[in-house]
């Protein structure tokens, strides 16, 4: 049976822990899936591994509508969330509207990510779940954001920095997200939100007090040629399969 939004708010007050991974097709679905991950998410994380891109910001609405189409065929019991891409949904709620719903009605995912928490982003995420969508926030390092900070670097390090985090979650719950990324804060920080808010918290590089944990399965699965620091892979996949691909390539070429 699928798993649903009220299962995973009901967790957070049980103390159960949520288990949450990407997946970008078919077969990576059916992985994360058949393994028992809680939370699938098509995020726009995708654009770097799977693309090739250097940032999220390039990755197109059509292309991760593609890929998410995919992973719905390879999902049975895993909720779904799919990113909303860089300028698909920032211009106004309207826009956020349409595209959450084009999202929704194509791929048939069960609810959306939108990034950032300030009152404009806190509006659209109300708009959008006052005719029902479900919208699963995320605060703290927001890739989208990554070339006005600088880089990929850790927020939350100063007291302003992490009241400004707070204040954000605090007013995506109020506006009705039913679920918060924190990404690459301190832990202690993340502590505190996670206390505070009603609402799960998915944590990414924010340490263990956070109702859940999200990586990039790439990541997780060490296929990738870069890991951020704070993921550690559990396996050894890219070796592995370089290591097959040249064995295939021997026994080709040694053939008489």
């Amino acid at each position: 049976m699928t798993i649903t939004v009220s299962q995973i708010n009901r967790w957070k007050q049980e103390g159960r822990a949520i288990a949450a991974l990407t997946a970008w097709d078919y077969l990576s679905a059916q992985l994360v899936d058949a393994a028992g991950v809680d939370i699938a998410l098509v995020g726009d994380s995708l654009a770097m591994p799977v693309l090739g891109y250097e940032t999220t910001v390039p990755l197109t609405l059509d292309e991760i509508i593609h890929h998410a189409k995919a992973v719905r065929r390879g999902l049975s019991n895993a909720f779904m969330v799919v990113d909303l891409p860089f300028l698909s949904y920032q211009v106004s709620p309207e826009q956020a509207l349409v595209t959450a719903g084009k999202v929704m009605k194509e791929t048939g995912t069960q609810g959306v990510k939108l990034e950032g928490g300030h009152p404009a982003m806190a509006a659209t995420v109300a708009r959008l779940t006052q005719i029902g969508i479900p919208v699963m926030g995320h605060v703290g390092l927001t890739p989208q954001s990554v070339h006005q900070f600088g880089g990929f670097r850790k927020q939350g390090k100063t007291a302003k920095e992490a009241e400004r985090i707070l204040q954000e979650a605090q007013a995506l719950e109020r506006a009705g997200a039913f679920a918060i990324v924190l990404e690459h804060i301190p832990q202690d920080v993340a502590k505190a939100i996670t206390q505070t808010l009603g609402i799960p918290t998915i944590g990414i590089g924010a340490g263990p007090h956070c109702d859940g944990q999200v990586l990039v399965t790439s990541d997780l699965w060490g296929l990738s040629e870069w890991q951020p620091p704070f993921a550690q892979p559990l396996a050894d996949l890219r070796s592995q399969a370089i290591n097959a691909v040249q064995q295939f390539c021997n026994q080709v070429r040694q053939t008489p």
